[in-house]
């Protein structure tokens, strides 16, 4: 009888594009299923920024330990076979940030939710920051329409809702705890910037920080309020 592969997902509050030092890359590539992973980075959310890509492409090329690529979508040259072959063979799927609900609608609209969940399935470790680590979930805190509001709307591999950027943007701590507060949203997880959470099989089985201070909490309705909740995290680089 085939032993069903452990299925994960990392919510990142940082990595290549925000930090300088590789922590949480290094977290990330240490969870990938073999020593040498294939990694793709899915710009989508960014709508494919050249510059975002760039980035990726610095980082992860001068790392010898992964083979890096980038799954472009509105410049898209793969077709239905090529793009699901292409994302299954990955090890670890990388989920840029930018506008959750955009990106959503654009995968949805080429089919790679569907091969994602797929992926995901197989074992392949799909991870990201902000709406990288927003999709996921099944709902989750966003700035995609302008102000912050709530988007009852994800993949649902992670149960409950997101809220990055939680400690370093304005608004975000009170907004995100109002909508769990008030129903908008479900019970869920909030990541500050230099944390990251890991969930193995929908449960979070590991949770780290690159700087002191940086966390990840739970957060719950409470009687018309909300109870807020820190959880323990490793510090990377000791």
């Amino acid at each position: 009888m085939a032993i069903e592969p452990p299925q994960r997902i990392a919510l990142l509050g940082g990595g290549f594009s925000t930090d300088d030092d590789g922590l949480l890359d290094d977290w990330v590539l240490a969870r990938a299923r073999v020593p040498r992973p294939k990694v793709c980075f899915v710009p989508t959310a960014s709508g494919d920024a050249p510059a975002y890509i760039e980035q990726f492409r610095t980082a992860y090329g001068n790392r010898p330990a992964c083979e890096p690529s980038v799954l472009h979508l509105f410049r898209r040259d793969l077709d239905d076979d090529a793009l699901r072959s292409f994302l299954l063979a990955q090890d670890v799927i990388y989920v840029g940030g930018g506008n959750t609900a955009n990106l959503l609608a654009v995968w949805r609209t080429h089919g790679v939710d569907r091969l994602l969940r797929e992926a995901y399935s197989h074992g392949t470790l799909l991870c990201g920051i902000s709406a990288g680590a927003n999709c996921w979930a099944e709902g989750s805190h966003t700035d995609s329409f302008g102000p912050l509001t709530h988007l009852p709307d994800g993949l649902g591999l992670v149960p409950g809702s997101v809220c990055p950027h939680y400690d370093s943007e304005p608004g975000r701590r009170p907004s995100y705890r109002a909508a769990v507060a008030a129903g908008r949203l479900p019970s869920g997880w909030a990541v500050e910037d230099g944390a990251a959470a890991l969930f193995t099989d929908g449960v979070l089985t590991e949770a780290v920080t690159r700087a002191r201070g940086a966390g990840v909490y739970r957060v719950e309705p409470d009687g018309g309020g909300v109870r807020e909740r820190a959880l323990p995290c490793r510090l990377l680089g000791n």
